[in-house]
């Protein structure tokens, strides 16, 4: 009803202006709406294009696939259409709601892995058409193989790479179920993962700038494909397509609101025209979906077996759950709270409802797969004017009536705010513990996430902060820091700190606090 009345109130605004001479009310008739993954954001050169073809613009909101999928089926979103890697999970969870009315697929991307060549020719594999998952699986078990891949609770490349070894490893010759989920052999295989990230993009810029310590990744083949011809890499990747199977991304373009058909329509006829088909494949390096267009000599032209996509959702849950509690590499993350005297009142209330949902309030979809994980170690450190603490916890139970977690909840809400706001001092303290762990522990998962809602004005400043992380080792180095900007808080400040590390920011100015710590859970 809010949102309803908001939308009257800014129509009638419009509508004062062009009475009074303000301006012309916005056209907005010829806008299609469409929820899309962030990794087609290298399609926005094209949006004039079909703009002039159709008479349409497209207006793109960028989110994560689970993320998308949810907001659509709970009626959160509004978007005209939605255009993901892939439409299986948004199609199974709409059950017979009919939230989609139409989909085509525009293009087409296999999820595949890319070696460093000297790796692929020690392994046996440069050049090779008969690798298989289970010689992969055997090479990261040896130590022979470490990879990189994105969180599949989080980015549709790892989901669907998840569950294209899970099908392969079933050995059903058919759809995985979840009593033909092999943990163990996946473990095999994802012991040999050191590298996760939120999305296909930050894990292909954090590789490049981790290369020599990584021997390869699991990502579409349109961004190793790129990652090649950008002239970043120290040795070409070797793409390899194993035998047994695939699933391929065929990002589907799906009608959400019927009364757009003809629009849609359109749009769909352009972007499936050779002229625009031939034309995503240059710039994307995505294949044509067309038979009309061949793929360019940039693409293997090995036979690729397609696995077949799981028809439940509930084998699709449990097999998340058990990649996160059980499969892959545990995480130790590193929250560092502000809890200066500006954040007394409402923004401390938010970080404790932040925990409340990480330990298991929140119940959506998304919020399942956000909580803590059975086997992490987090450790808190509030500061103000300086660290007031620095507690750690063990996460082993991950029922709603778990211990572990309860000793969170009951640590935060503990908090209280006062005093000036030293975060470089903070940071310098959660580096130093990391560095600690992880000389003990380097096959975890390391991150540290900082939250502030002011500039740093006690103890060290940027330069000391700076002059410490370049003394560290490489593999602290390694550690990413996610910053959130909140409230007051400096933008370029906490820019500097997460391209120092190789993190990102987040920006929660106008998106809440536990929406945004729920996004960067994906990243660890």
């Amino acid at each position: 009803m809010r949102t309803r009345l908001l939308g009257l109130a800014l129509a009638a605004l419009v509508l004062a202006g062009a009475c009074t001479g303000a301006g012309p009310a916005v056209d907005t008739s010829h806008t299609l709406t469409v929820l899309a993954g962030s990794e087609l954001k290298d399609l926005e050169p094209i949006l004039p294009d079909i703009k002039k073809a159709t008479g349409y613009q497209l207006s793109l909101k960028y989110t994560g696939s689970l993320d998308g999928a949810e907001a659509i089926v709970d009626g959160s979103d509004h978007s005209d259409m939605a255009w993901f890697s892939s439409g299986n999970y948004l199609t199974l969870l709409q059950g017979k709601s009919g939230k989609i009315t139409a989909q085509q697929p525009i293009m087409l991307s296999p999820v595949v892995i890319g070696v460093k060549h000297s790796v692929a020719q020690s392994l046996g594999w440069s050049g090779s058409t008969k690798v298989t998952w289970a010689d992969i699986a055997n090479a990261a078990k040896a130590g022979q193989f470490h990879f990189a891949m994105t969180n599949p609770a989080a980015s549709n490349s790892g989901f669907v790479a998840l569950v294209g070894v899970a099908s392969a490893f079933a050995g059903t010759g058919g759809v995985v179920d979840s009593s033909s989920i092999k943990v163990d052999r996946l473990k095999d295989f994802f012991s040999g993962q050191t590298l996760t990230a939120g999305s296909s993009g930050f894990l292909a810029d954090t590789y490049v700038r981790r290369q020599d310590t990584i021997d390869g990744m699991i990502n579409y083949e349109s961004v190793l494909l790129s990652l090649n011809a950008g002239g970043k890499l120290h040795e070409p990747l070797d793409l390899i397509y194993p035998k047994d199977g695939i699933i391929t991304a065929n990002y589907p373009l799906m009608l959400l609101n019927a009364s757009k058909r003809d629009a849609y329509d359109k749009v769909v006829s352009y972007l499936k025209s050779a002229e625009a088909q031939r034309r995503i494949m240059t710039q994307t390096g995505r294949r044509p979906s067309i038979p009309d267009v061949q793929p360019d000599s940039r693409f293997s032209t090995q036979l690729l077996v397609e696995l077949p996509f799981p028809s439940n959702l509930d084998v699709i849950d449990n097999l998340i759950l058990a990649y996160l509690d059980q499969i892959r590499p545990p995480a130790h993350t590193y929250f560092v709270l502000d809890i200066s005297g500006s954040m007394d009142g409402d923004r401390l209330n938010a970080v404790k409802k932040t925990f409340d949902n990480l330990t298991g309030a929140d119940q959506s979809i998304t919020g399942r797969f956000a909580r803590l994980r059975s086997r992490e170690e987090i450790t808190i450190i509030p500061f103000n004017g300086q660290v007031v603490d620095d507690r750690s916890f063990s996460i082993n139970d991950v029922s709603a009536s778990s211990p572990d977690l309860a000793a969170v909840r009951r640590y935060v809400d503990g908090l209280r705010a006062n005093d000036s706001t030293a975060i470089y001092d903070a940071l310098i303290r959660a580096y130093q513990d990391a560095a600690a762990a992880k000389a003990g522990e380097p096959d975890r998962f390391y991150s540290v996430v900082l939250m502030t809602d002011g500039e740093n004005n006690s103890g060290n400043d940027a330069n000391g902060f700076e002059r410490f992380y370049n003394s560290q080792s490489t593999d602290v180095k390694a550690i990413p820091t996610f910053a959130i900007i909140f409230g007051e808080a400096s933008p370029q400040e906490l820019n500097d700190i997460a391209s120092l590390t190789g993190g990102q920011t987040f920006d929660s100015r106008n998106v809440s606090l536990p929406s945004v710590f729920k996004v960067i859970r994906g990243y660890q």
